[in-house]
C-alpha cells in the first residue's frame, strides 16, 4: 500500500461509516467528570474502549491513580520499538461536560451519536472523543500499513480536563521517565475555522480577577443621600475603566506582554479569524490598537468583564447600593507573569484614586507555547501542507486554555496540536457536533503525520 493508498483508506473509514460506529460507541459512555455516575462511566470507558484500542496498537496499557483526590485516574499506553527511534507522546481526555439532556434540538439524546447531514451530534463528539479516536485510528492505519510504526509511542489519557486537569501537572512531574518523549502530537480545541487545516503550538493562559467595592452594609435613599455618599457601582465602573477602557484596550502595563515576537507576527500573517458562516463579525477599533484580529486573539492579552453587579437590576429601588462586585478575566500569552499581578492592579487603581477597590486573583491556568522556529514545527507544517487541500494555518497559541504547559514546561518537549473540530461545534453546550468533512480530512492529516515520522522526523 502506497502513501496515497493509505490516505484513501483513511477517507474510506469515514465514508463507509466505520469511524461513525466507533465514535457512536464512545459517545454512549456518559463520562461526565463532575458527577459520581460519570466517574463510573469514565472507568468503563478506559477499560472497555481505550485500553483495547491501545493494546490493539501493541501498547502495554496501565491505569494510574491521580495524586489529587479531586481528579480521576490516568491511562498510559506504551509501545517501544527501538531505543534508537524517536518517541511520540499523544494525549487525549476521556471526560466530558454535562450532557444537558432535554435541551438538544429535535429531541436528540446527548449520549446517542446522531447524523444530520454532515453534522454528527453527541456529547464528546468534538470534545474530545472524536479527536482522540481520529488519532488512535490514524496510528492503527499506519501500523497495519507498515507492520510497525517506525517510532516509539506513548499515549496519555486524563479524565479531568473539563474540571481543570487536577493532578495532571503533579502526575507528569512524578512520572517524567514514563512520559518522556521527543514531541507531543495531540488534538483538542478547534481549527481556525471549519475549512482551514490548523496547527497550533500552545495555549494562552487565563486568570480570574475579582473586584469588590464593599462600602457599607446598608443602601441609602438616593434622594436624601445622593451626592454625599460614594456609590460603589459608580466607583467600580470607574475602576474597571482604569484597567480596560471602553474600547477594550488594556491600561495596566503589567497585564500585557512586553512585545509581539516577529516570529509570531509572521506566523499569523494572512490568518483570518471569524471566517465561518454564522460567526459574529469582529468589531472595528476594539482591543489593542495596531494589531490584526489574529494577533489580538492568538498573540496578545485581552481583559474581559465577565460579570458586573450591584443591587437588583431587574427590580431597582431609589437607593444607593452598599456594595458592587465584578469578575474580570485576563487571557494572556507567554511573557506575562502572574507573580505580583494583584499588587500591580492595586497600585494602579490606588494611583487613580480607587484604593477602596479590593482585588483578588483565582482560577488561573498557565500560558505556554512551542517556539514557531522549532524544527518540529517546520516538519509538521511541511507534512500537512503536502496533503491538505487548503493552506495550513499555524497559530502560535490557541485562544482558549489547554494543559499545554505540562508538556512544554514540566516534560520539556515541543508540542504540536492538530485540532479536528471547529469554533462552531457547540462544545460544552447542547447540540455539540463533529463535522464529517473535518473528521475525514483530520484522519487523512493525522495518518500522514504519523506515517512521515518513520522517515524524516527532525531528531
Amino acid at each position: 500500500m502506497t502513501a496515497p493508498e493509505l490516505r484513501s483508506r483513511a477517507q474510506n473509514l469515514v465514508d463507509s461509516g466505520e469511524f461513525f460506529a466507533a465514535l457512536a460507541r464512545a459517545v454512549s459512555y456518559p463520562t461526565v467528570s463532575t458527577s459520581p455516575d460519570g466517574r463510573v462511566a469514565v472507568k468503563a470507558y478506559l477499560d472497555e474502549v481505550l485500553t483495547p484500542a491501545l493494546t490493539d496498537l501493541g501498547c502495554t496499557a496501565e491505569t494510574y491513580p491521580n495524586p489529587d483526590p479531586a481528579g480521576g485516574p490516568f491511562l498510559v499506553g506504551t509501545r517501544v520499538e527501538s531505543p534508537e527511534l524517536p518517541t511520540v507522546l499523544c494525549y487525549g481526555h476521556a471526560d466530558v461536560v454535562d450532557g444537558h439532556a432535554g435541551q438538544w434540538r429535535e429531541g436528540r439524546d446527548p449520549w446517542t451519536l446522531t447524523a444530520d447531514g454532515d453534522r454528527w451530534y453527541g456529547r464528546g463528539a468534538a470534545d474530545n472523543k472524536g479527536q482522540h479516536l481520529i488519532n488512535l485510528t490514524a496510528l492503527r492505519l499506519v501500523l497495519e500499513h507498515r507492520g510497525a510504526l517506525g517510532f516509539n509511542l506513548k499515549f496519555l489519557f486524563e479524565t479531568g480536563e473539563e474540571i481543570g486537569s487536577p493532578g495532571l501537572a503533579e502526575f507528569a512531574a512524578q512520572h517524567q521517565d514514563l512520559l518522556a518523549a521527543d514531541v507531543l502530537i495531540a488534538s483538542d480545541g478547534p481549527r481556525l475555522d471549519a475549512a482551514t487545516p490548523t496547527l497550533f503550538l500552545g495555549a494562552r493562559g487565563g486568570v480570574r480577577i475579582d473586584l469588590d467595592v464593599d462600602l457599607r452594609p446598608d443602601a441609602y435613599h438616593s434622594g436624601n443621600w445622593g451626592g454625599l455618599l460614594r456609590n460603589p457601582a459608580t466607583t467600580l465602573a470607574g475602576a474597571i475603566s482604569c484597567l480596560v477602557d471602553g474600547h477594550g484596550r488594556v491600561r495596566v502595563p503589567e497585564l500585557l506582554p512586553s512585545e509581539l515576537p516577529h516570529t509570531v507576527r509572521e506566523a499569523l500573517s494572512g490568518v483570518v479569524v471569524a471566517n465561518t458562516p454564522g460567526d459574529p463579525v469582529p468589531d472595528e477599533n476594539w482591543g489593542a490598537p495596531g494589531l490584526t484580529a489574529a494577533e489580538r486573539l492568538y498573540g496578545w492579552n485581552t481583559l474581559e468583564v465577565l460579570a458586573f453587579g450591584a443591587a437588583d437590576i431587574d427590580h431597582p429601588v431609589n437607593a444607593i447600593p452598599g456594595r458592587a462586585r465584578a469578575v474580570l478575566q485576563l487571557r494572556y500569552v507567554t511573557g506575562t507573569t502572574l507573580d505580583g499581578m494583584a499588587e500591580a492592579i492595586r497600585k494602579h487603581l490606588a494611583a487613580q484614586g480607587f484604593s477602596m477597590v479590593e482585588v483578588s486573583l483565582s482560577e488561573s491556568y498557565v500560558a505556554s507555547r512551542t517556539p514557531v522556529e522549532d524544527p518540529w514545527v517546520g516538519w509538521a507544517r511541511a507534512v500537512l501542507s503536502s496533503v491538505a487541500e487548503l493552506p495550513v494555518a499555524t497559530l502560535p497559541s490557541f485562544g482558549g486554555g489547554l494543559p499545554n504547559h505540562v508538556f512544554t514546561d514540566i516534560l520539556g518537549m515541543p508540542t504540536l496540536w492538530l485540532p479536528h473540530s471547529y469554533p462552531g461545534c457547540l462544545q460544552h453546550a447542547p447540540d455539540e457536533h463533529l463535522l464529517m468533512p473535518i473528521a475525514r480530512e483530520g484522519l487523512v492529516l493525522a495518518t500522514a503525520l504519523f506515517d512521515a515520522l518513520r522517515e524524516d522526523a527532525p531528531c
